[in-house]
């Protein structure tokens, strides 16, 4: 394991940063690295690190919402309104949408394994788009419209509506059911995480204000409490449903609010540990990927996931259509859409694992997905930010 992690840091930071000379994504570089070391290509990664690289994810994942969280401004959010609210579940909607219309005939499938598709395909990528729009929150881009902080509670909410529509559709599937109850688990789902982060987040302010201790002790509590978040998710998996990385980023809003000064000097040591966290990331990530089910893909999938995106921006543009967001913001908003690659790692193989008739689409589509549009959206968000939001220096 300890040669697997030297490889992933090593070749992932110089990867990295030669794709940054490029003026590319960095990320793109790691996620190259991924697909080179991993099972499909050299297998020079560990077997032990494979098995365990969705928890390593998960952590690397964690580390990023809690840094946003502790940036954001719920007075900024409740500046945006209506759009962070439709954020949330309409792009994701007008996604599985085109996928029911036009994967069918593009793809030979039927309306059911239609609808798992788009339900794996109608995430964007918070591992993606929480550092970038975290970056513009501290670089204070676009912060005078809440813009950035707007993507960000959309990215982190879509997961879990998507993933709940996912699973209910594999229940059919696999010749299981799906009850009303499920979809009601959504709204359910992200109103009690964000409960849950809001009183951990006001019990830790009143601990840390009344007990003194190292900022670096404190980081390690915040992290161990977040932990425990995922971990209840798992555990009242099939009775309530509540959402753990809502909860993350719900703590972290509220410490920001509420001890504006601790939650400012904690964010930069999570800046730091997110040097190693994104690297690890994203050459997990990549590692996932099978350039073999890529190559199988043909044409129709490239196009049915431009189908899908283009659907996906018109859910967007609906979302802050008659808003104060001028046309260039309301551009910047439909790039920001387009990225994906955490949850479709993550639920890509589940059909095939279950057995699915339609699980080598499903994954290919998945594999494809990582590989076109993360790099994509990366670039659009890294080349028009400067150019299509306001600066707005933080105090």
């Amino acid at each position: 394991m300890l040669l697997s992690l030297a490889l992933i840091f090593l070749c992932g930071l110089l990867f990295g940063a030669i794709f940054g000379k490029l003026k590319l994504p960095s990320l793109l570089g790691m996620l190259l690295v991924g697909i080179l070391l991993g099972p499909h290509v050299l297998n020079l990664l560990d077997e032990s690190i494979l098995t365990i690289s969705p928890d390593i994810r998960e952590i690397a994942l964690i580390i990023i919402l809690v840094k946003a969280g502790l940036a954001l401004d719920i007075e900024d959010l409740k500046k945006v309104g209506r759009p962070a609210v439709l954020m949330c579940f309409l792009p994701a909607t007008f996604e599985m949408i085109g996928f029911l219309i036009f994967a069918p005939a593009l793809l030979h499938v039927s309306l059911l394994e239609a609808g798992i598709l788009g339900a794996v395909m109608g995430a964007v990528s918070p591992a993606v788009i929480v550092p970038k729009m975290s970056k513009l929150i501290d670089e204070g881009w676009g912060t005078d419209k809440g813009i950035p902080q707007m993507i960000i509670a959309g990215s982190s909410a879509d997961d879990v509506y998507v993933i709940v529509i996912f699973t209910a559709l594999v229940s059919l599937a696999g010749g299981g059911s799906a009850s009303v109850m499920d979809f009601v688990g959504i709204p359910v789902s992200i109103v009690l995480g964000i409960a849950l982060g809001i009183v951990a987040g006001l019990v830790l302010v009143k601990f840390f204000k009344t007990f003194h201790m190292r900022d670096s002790v404190k980081v390690l509590i915040l992290l161990s409490v977040v932990f425990l978040f995922v971990v209840l998710e798992n555990e009242l998996e099939g009775t309530v449903p509540v959402s753990g990385l809502l909860a993350v980023m719900s703590m972290g809003m509220t410490v920001y609010n509420r001890y504006e000064l601790l939650a400012k000097r904690i964010s930069g040591k999570f800046s730091k540990l997110w040097v190693a966290a994104e690297v690890i990331l994203f050459v997990l990530v990549g590692a996932t990927v099978d350039i073999e089910y890529a190559a199988q893909a043909g044409i129709l999938v490239v196009v049915m996931l431009f189908i899908g995106l283009a659907f996906r921006m018109v859910g967007t543009y609906l979302c802050v259509v008659k808003t104060p967001l001028n046309r260039k913001e309301r551009l910047f908003c439909l790039f920001a859409q387009v990225p994906k690659a955490t949850v479709q790692a993550a639920i890509g193989g589940v059909p095939l694992a279950k057995g699915l008739a339609c699980g080598n689409l499903v994954l290919t589509v998945a594999v494809v997905a990582i590989l076109i549009s993360a790099p994509i959206g990366a670039f659009l968000i890294d080349t028009f930010y400067k150019r299509f939001l306001t600066h707005t220096p933080r105090a």
